[in-house]
This record gives structure tokens, sequence and C-alpha cells, in this order.
């Protein structure tokens, strides 16, 4: 069974930091190219970032500079530091994982991240 979790949020002050991680089960990521959306409340899902398997990355224009995405195919996982946050970065955010050539898109729960201005 494959399942992808999303770990390190919470809360934070604006104009603070979190690292978000996500691990890997039941698939291996290397060939995966991996990303992180989030939803807001009342919100559609958004683009945040991707890192392809051989490191390409993407990033959402609000948030390039400031979030840095990488990936540790040794260890499964896929991270997401994200700095100087505002209140427009609290959102769940959730890993998904994709792989040209299958249907099949894997998802994790999400983390709650929160920034109190």
């Amino acid at each position: 069974q494959v399942q992808l979790v999303e770990s390190g949020g919470g809360l934070v002050q604006t104009g603070g930091s979190l690292r978000l991680s996500c691990a890997a089960s039941g698939i291996s990521i290397t060939p995966y190219t991996v990303g992180w959306l989030r939803q807001g409340p009342g919100k559609q899902p958004q683009f945040v970032a991707l890192i392809a398997s051989g490191e390409t990355t993407l990033y959402a224009p609000s948030v390039r500079g400031r979030f840095t995405i990488s990936r540790d195919n040794a260890k499964n996982t896929v991270s997401l530091q994200m700095n100087s946050l505002t209140p427009e970065d609290t959102a769940v955010y959730f890993c998904q994982a994709s792989r040209a050539g299958e249907r099949t898109e894997y998802r994790g729960q999400g983390t709650q991240v929160t920034v109190s201005s």
C-alpha cells in the first residue's frame, strides 16, 4: 500500500519558518516527480512547488525565493523549507507524487500550517 505522510506543520508567527516533510512508503520516490500543493480555507488547491526525478525544481511565483523544495531519495522523503511566512501561507499542505506514463497519482492527508499576524 502506497502512503505519503506529511509532517512538520504547525503554528508560526509572521516571518517565521517551518520545514515540512513528505515521507513515502510502498513506493520508491526516485522516479517520481513530487510536489507540494496547499489549500487555504475556502480556497481551491494551489500549486506550491515540485521537484522532478532529475532534481529540476519549479515554484509558484508567490513562494519563489522563500520556499525551497528538496528530495532525499535514500530516505524516500521530500522536504519543503518555508521561510518568511505570512498569513497568506496559511493552508493545509499536501504532497503528491506522480510519474510519467502512470495514471495513478499519490497524495497524502496533509499537514496544517497556520501563520499568525
